[in-house]
């Protein structure tokens, strides 16, 4: 360390406080300069000393992309485990391996990109892996361990920077970057928006990066929101990333500017300051900018202040205080801690949702553990390369030894025959390097190609007898002897070379299609079908093979004999982190694969006493009538089989709880792009049926008692307080959970909402005093009529117990909050938006820099009520603000139309309104009802007279 002179530079001052030093560097930088700060990949200043910088490093549940590290359970079994002081020692040692990997490796950035606080809304978004709940609560109680885990404890430099993911309502992956999600403001304000508020308020957010949608008709790289609320939550400035190729979409894509220059200044004035777009190329994105400062869309002062926010993230992480940053020297990976916390975290991820006794297993029990998922340890898009791996088989083998432990995979043992007679053969791969998909890093593993130096696939008179797994839907891997995985490169050449399925695009899945007496084989990656040529076998627009599949062996033929020889047995089923399910792609069902489910009515036929293991990162609808138990675990990262085996025996005593409904049906669900979840009653906050397994559930070895409830209200919180005794005779975590419910609420509000929970640890006759703080802010609702958060006066039920359904103790409060008004439409009419129900409605944007519109969601009429409009003495004349063409039909209380108002000619554009009157005759307080008819937009309603 040197002392300071006057003649350094003020920004390299550690004695000087981080704003001044920003302000001194910001002014040392010409317009160029700043520009190219723009870019994720931010060039060197070589004349000021300044780095290179990189925004991005993904590390959801482990450092990602960037080679081996240790590989934690999935982000749903983080949440799984209700656990916030796990998760913030989990987030602690990825971000120790993150400085450990970067001082090897300066790829890796200290800028991460985690963790995703998107609420799990909808159980088929192909995204679920990476949410931590359905609930704001639990979403941000978890999300906030997790950012100061990442953050580090040093009040000044952090250890790295967490970009919270994707703001915002984001939970559909089909058509993601053109579908619109309508968030009415109560969803906004008490579902999306807070859980993103309350992580962001908790002190450890470096920055968000917005989602490839739109949110009522606007894309969210320009969403006012980022300024409306985002900033207000917090003093520090917070780095805005975009998402890969976001920017470009604005036009591209989504179609809602003309030029890039226009989309660009856009996204730059609304708030993101750093433009994830074309890899590591910065041209495009810089003479954009470069495009609107000459066209006058963007000015220096609005560089200015995304340069700003760069910065505060680079000052913060210590990078111009190399003497001074604590973290500098971190060199803690893959270490004896960092491995027993990834087993933790699995083993208390795992949720016991049935058991009748079976479990846990005696030690000299004779275990069949049969499945496709049995000797499986998967990984998926967001994973590191594993240095350490145990699947279910290898935990099993571990814990009872492999004598007691039979096996069956449950493939089937195929050949595929062609038209002459002769099978596909894979060669041998005599002296071929063993290759991990991943391991030497990425920046942009979308880039990663499939292997070329591997033999391609012949045909000869006896063939090669391939593992036929089918994952759903048709959907089929095929994987040869030696293990690896068929799969089609760049050449079109058909080559058993993969060690899993995976990739952006993936090159292992296959579907048999029927063809006269055969099969056609396509190629799902390239959409091509396998043909047979003089020089191998590859994937081609024409002359397809046709195959007929000679089956060797079906996999319930194994899985039903090693069941009858065993004592128990142990089916692991779920889903393959890459197929059918995953980022670019929704799931189409709550049901388990074809193959999975005659695979488990296989081992129940055989033997009564089968355990179901679950191990996938979604619920699934299955039926748990005829078994004994029913186990459900995210892929738990690196040490999953060890975790299950360890449970299974009692090792463990289970205390996950599902981090969301599982619904025992499809019917159960409504829209994927249906994001009202009061009105489609979605979530247990809402739904009304009864689910298969519920919000918060999960089954222990021991048995719980609760009591001594007690309540009171004290200053602006409601104290809370109970026990919890354990009852059984096995040392267990209990997850005590604390809901409340408006009693005679005005407006719909959750059938109950988890106000906070505890996860204890108790001895076979200990007790616990758990005592909880609850602000009256918890009770409020968002009123659309006062635009703002309310508490109502009365009654509110408070609820505790193990699950939001498994309620042990009762008991109520009254609270004073805020009586109910009228709205009063005199003095500020109706926003459009502010509705209180509606049917067949979409929210839009009223113009492309701010405000609501609605307008009908199809070709049927849409409906908009709003309760309790106070006209006092009397009104004469509604006005209505309306763009495009149809009509705006008004009713009081629902009875007949009182006026009728159509524009006389439709408008040049969505965003040209215009200002329609017309008579009406109305006082005292009543309902008001509007019908739309046509693509029409509707921003605000006033009364006059």
């Amino acid at each position: 360390m040197t002392a300071h002179t006057p003649s350094t530079e003020p920004f390299r001052d550690p004695q000087l406080p981080f704003a001044k030093r920003i302000d001194d560097l910001l002014s040392r930088l010409t317009p160029q300069e700043k520009t190219a700060f723009l870019h994720q990949f931010a060039p060197a200043v070589e004349r000021l000393g300044v780095a290179a910088f990189r925004t991005g490093q993904e590390a959801l549940h482990g450092v990602a992309w960037m080679g081996p590290a240790t590989v934690f359970p999935q982000a749903v079994g983080l949440g799984a485990t209700w656990n916030p002081e796990l998760v913030r020692r989990v987030g602690d040692a990825v971000s120790r391996e993150v400085r450990a990997m970067r001082a090897k490796d300066d790829r890796v950035g200290l800028n991460v990109w985690s963790p995703t606080v998107n609420l799990l809304r909808h159980p088929l978004w192909g995204r679920n892996e990476e949410g931590y709940s359905e609930d704001p609560k639990l979403t941000s109680a978890i999300a906030t361990a997790y950012t100061h885990g990442l953050r580090g404890e040093h009040p000044t430099y952090w250890r790295t920077a967490p970009v919270l993911k994707h703001w915002l309502a984001h939970n559909n992956e089909t058509d993601r970057s053109t579908t619109s999600s309508s968030v009415r403001p109560r969803v906004l304000h008490e579902y999306d928006l807070r859980a993103f508020r309350d992580t962001v308020e908790a002190g450890a957010v470096a920055g968000v990066m917005p989602a490839y949608n739109l949110v009522n008709g606007r894309p969210n790289h320009v969403s006012p929101y980022l300024a409306e609320h985002l900033r207000t939550w917090t003093e520090e400035e917070l780095l805005v990333c975009s998402d890969a190729g976001a920017p470009s979409n604005l036009v591209d894509s989504e179609h809602y500017f003309d030029t890039h220059e226009e989309a660009t200044a856009a996204a730059l004035v609304a708030g993101v300051d750093s433009f994830t777009d074309h890899g590591t190329d910065s041209s495009q994105i810089i003479g954009r900018v470069r495009g609107a400062l000459e066209r006058g869309l963007l000015t220096e002062a609005d560089l200015d202040t995304a340069v700003r926010r760069q910065l505060s993230v680079r000052f913060r992480l210590g990078e111009f205080d190399p003497s001074y940053d604590p973290h500098d020297a971190t060199g803690e990976f893959d270490t004896p801690a960092h491995r027993a916390l990834a087993q933790e975290a699995a083993e208390q991820a795992i949720v016991l949702l049935k058991n009748d006794g079976v479990l846990p297993l005696a030690p000299d029990t004779r275990i069949a553990v049969v499945g496709l998922l049995a000797d499986e340890c998967k990984l998926d898009w967001y994973s590191g390369t594993l240095i350490h791996r145990s699947t279910p088989l290898e935990g099993l083998y571990e814990r009872f030894g492999a004598e007691r432990v039979e096996f069956a995979e449950g493939v089937d043992r195929v050949r595929l025959k062609t038209s002459t007679g002769a099978f596909l053969h894979v060669p041998a791969a005599e002296g071929a390097a063993e290759e991990v998909r991943g391991a030497e890093g990425a920046l942009d593993p979308a880039l990663l190609r499939g292997r070329t130096d591997l033999p391609v696939l012949t045909t000869d008179a006896t063939g090669t007898e391939l593992a036929l797994a089918d994952w759903g839907e048709g959907v089929l891997t095929l994987r040869a002897p030696d293990g690896r995985y068929l799969s089609v490169a760049d050449d079109g050449c058909l080559r058993a070379s993969a060690d899993q399925p995976g990739g952006w695009f993936v090159q292992e899945t296959f579907r048999l299609e029927p063809h006269g007496n055969g099969h056609l084989l396509k190629h799902l990656g390239t959409g091509r079908h396998v043909c047979v040529s003089a020089d191998g076998v590859k994937v081609a627009d024409e002359d397809p093979e046709v195959f007929e599949l000679v089956v060797a062996e079906r996999g319930e033929e194994a899985v039903a004999r090693a069941a009858a020889a065993a004592d128990v047995v142990v089916v692991v089923a779920g889903n393959d982190p890459y197929i059918n399910g995953r980022e670019t792609e929704d799931r189409t069902t709550l049901l388990l694969p074809g193959q999975q489910e005659r695979l488990l009515r296989a081992a129940r036929a055989a033997n009564p006493a089968t355990v179901l293991a679950l191990v996938a990162a979604y619920p699934y609808a299955v039926d748990p009538a005829e078994l004994p138990a029913v186990l459900w675990t995210a892929h738990g990262g690196q040490a999953a089989g060890t975790a299950l085996a360890r449970v299974l025996a009692g090792d463990v005593s289970p205390a996950g709880r599902l981090p969301q409904t599982w619904y025992a049906d499809d019917a159960d669900l409504p829209g994927l792009l249906d994001y009202d979840v009061i009105s489609a009653r979605q979530t247990y906050l809402y739904f009304e049926g009864t689910p298969l397994f519920p919000f918060g559930h999960g089954l222990s070895y021991a048995s719980f008692a609760y009591g001594d409830l007690t309540a009171r209200v004290e200053d602006e919180a409601v104290r809370v307080s109970f026990s919890v005794t354990n009852t059984g005779d096995v040392t267990a975590d209990e997850v005590a959970q604390l809901y409340a419910r408006a009693v005679d609420a005005s407006v719909p509000r959750p059938r109950r909402e988890l106000l906070d929970h505890r996860r204890v640890t108790l001895a076979p006759g200990e007790t616990a005093e758990l005592g909880f703080e609850v602000p009256l802010t918890a009770f409020a609702f968002w009123d659309v009529a006062q635009d703002r958060w309310r508490v109502e006066p009365g009654g509110y039920e408070l609820l505790a117990g193990a699950s939001s359904e498994d309620v042990r103790l009762r008991t109520t409060v009254t609270l004073d909050g805020e009586p109910t008004l009228p709205r009063a439409v005199l003095a500020t009419g109706l926003a459009a938006a502010g509705f209180d129900e509606q049917r067949g409605i979409a929210i839009v944007d009223r113009t492309k820099v701010s405000g609501d519109a609605v307008t009908p969601a199809g070709p049927e009429p849409g409906e908009l009520v709003y309760h309790a409009c106070d006209f006092g003495r009397g009104v004469s004349e509604v006005t209505v603000e309306v763009a495009g063409e149809g009509t705006v039909e008004l009713s009081l209380d629902g009875g007949p139309a009182l006026a009728v108002l159509s524009p006389a000619a439709p408008a040049s554009g969505p965003y040209d309104y215009v200002s329609l009157s017309a008579s009406v005759a109305a006082a005292g307080v009543h309902d008001v009802h509007l019908r739309l008819r046509g693509p029409l937009r509707l921003a605000h309603v006033g009364f006059s007279g």
